[in-house]
């Protein structure tokens, strides 16, 4: 399926289905709808008459035209009010009317919604909202989806904007990517098969590629990492991938992914209708959105050097699985104490965090589905933000305003690390239930020293049950959208 700008005037276009913007209360038809109306013998007026169009947010509706007609359907949405029209508007606007299309059977669409301030940003947010909006996995299905009927869809008044374009279908790639990774089971996708991924990445892309086995790490003192990992039949792989681009860069960043490719709970198995155990195949989807980033980089190659680092593995029960009450060393020389064999994505990251310091990089991010206590806060929608620095985390919010992508910030309440004080040990690996996303972030600061720091619990946004006004339901490809942009401001 092709999308294109054109410069072809609304008045002169043709197709199947043309779609159309219209604001809250301001659907009196003037200028080149009120001439296009006519030419569609009234046919748009006649579609917010009977429908009673109001243009409100999330609104639409459909109508045929005569066959006569160089358009034989008209498609309206509603973009809310005027004053509110942002990114986000767009895309909820793009990814409407691209399943209303395709409901349709439409082969080729026309869209002519009014840009933002910025008529290229525009074009690529609708672009990744179309791609996105068609997006089918049927990879485990014996019976496939027919093939689309949506052929071409031109993007309408924002000129030529052939640059805006590529960067949206690369970014789209980076979040199929993982959208794929997360939605695999985890007898497709284990530590194994993640690596494999990372090599075919670093092959397709030129990306170079690090992956320590068992042995490496032992000899890095990854006994945190490691201790999560022994009791699983699959070997752990701590896997770093890194982009670098052409000349000196501007500044250099880690992204690092919590990669459980399943995660049982350990010895503290999950149990019961609420434990969610036939989904911790998605426990990786910190991993899946850090190679989709990297997948969208290696694409766009910025002027700066990223490091893309998942520590993979599996939490299993075997004779080998590490017990409550445990003590684990990790890389930095620190103790824990594992009074929870379920709290084990952030003794993964512990290890990873040491790791992606020592490359002297100016920022580093970790995402991961860490914990439910951040979806009891912030909800499925919204993920958990925490940072040690203030203007790293203006930056995250600016990219993912961008990327129409949920984030808020949480405090990083010091008082907390209290309740994972240890006897035993410099600190135990969980807290107490009362702010327990919070007590998860303030573990993870104990393995970074300097650089600033971020973390991102997005342990609700990275799946959908159903879909809602900008993604599709299952795996979503959170938060590789903001991810791209970060790397790019």
């Amino acid at each position: 399926m092709q999308i294109q700008t054109v410069d072809t005037p609304l008045l002169q276009w043709t197709g199947d289905a043309i779609a159309l913007g219209l604001f809250k209360d301001q659907t009196e038809l003037t200028g080149d709808l009120a001439q296009l109306d006519a030419q569609l013998n009234g046919a748009i007026a006649e579609l917010i008459s009977e429908t009673e169009f109001e243009g409100k947010s999330g609104s639409k509706a459909s109508t045929r035209v005569g066959s006569n007609s160089a358009v034989r359907k008209v498609i309206l949405v509603g973009l809310g009010e005027q004053a509110n029209y942002d990114v986000t508007a767009v895309r909820m606007a793009g990814t409407a009317i691209t399943r209303l299309a395709k409901q349709q059977r439409v082969k080729t669409l026309g869209i002519a919604l009014s840009s933002t301030s910025d008529m290229a940003q525009t074009a690529q947010v609708l672009s990744e909202a179309c791609h996105l909006a068609l997006h089918v996995d049927d990879r485990f299905k014996s019976e496939k989806e027919p093939a689309l009927k949506l052929e071409a869809i031109d993007l309408l008044g924002l000129g030529v904007q052939a640059d805006a374009l590529a960067q949206a279908q690369a970014i789209v790639s980076g979040v199929i990517l993982a959208r794929e990774l997360v939605a695999a089971p985890a007898n497709a996708v284990t530590p194994i098969t993640l690596a494999e991924t990372a090599q075919s990445l670093a092959s397709d892309y030129g990306l170079e590629l690090e992956i320590l086995e068992q042995a490496d790490c032992e000899a890095l003192g990854m006994g945190s990492y490691l201790g999560v990992a022994r009791a699983s039949d699959l070997p752990p792989k701590f896997i770093h991938l890194t982009y670098k681009p052409n000349g000196t860069p501007r500044k250099k960043l880690a992204i690092v992914g919590k990669g459980l490719t399943f995660d049982s709970g350990g010895l503290n198995l999950k149990v019961g209708p609420s434990s969610s155990i036939d989904m911790m195949k998605m426990d990786m989807g910190g991993a899946g959105a850090t190679f989709g980033a990297a997948k969208a980089i290696a694409q766009l190659k910025p002027d700066v050097e990223v490091h893309f680092i998942s520590a993979a593995t599996e939490n299993m029960v075997s004779g080998r699985a590490m017990h409550p009450g445990d003590i684990l060393t990790a890389s930095n020389g620190k103790t824990i104490e594992v009074n929870n064999t379920d709290a084990e994505g952030r003794l993964t990251l512990a290890d990873a965090l040491v790791f992606a310091e020592k490359l002297e990089v100016d920022a580093i991010v970790d995402l991961a589905t860490l914990t439910g206590a951040c979806i009891i806060s912030l909800g499925n929608d919204i993920g958990g933000l925490w940072s040690t620095d203030d203007a790293l985390a203006e930056q995250f919010k600016t990219a993912a305003y961008q990327s129409s992508e949920k984030f808020w910030q949480m405090p990083l309440e010091e008082s907390y690390f209290g309740v994972m004080k240890s006897q035993l040990a410099d600190m135990k690996n969980a807290g107490s239930r009362a702010g327990g996303s919070i007590t998860a972030a303030l573990f993870l600061k104990q393995f970074i020293e300097n650089t600033p720091w971020a973390h991102m619990d997005i342990a609700g946004p990275v799946w959908a049950d159903k879909e809602n006004d900008v993604t599709n339901s299952g795996a979503t490809g959170y938060p590789v959208r903001t991810l791209v942009n970060w790397v790019l401001n």
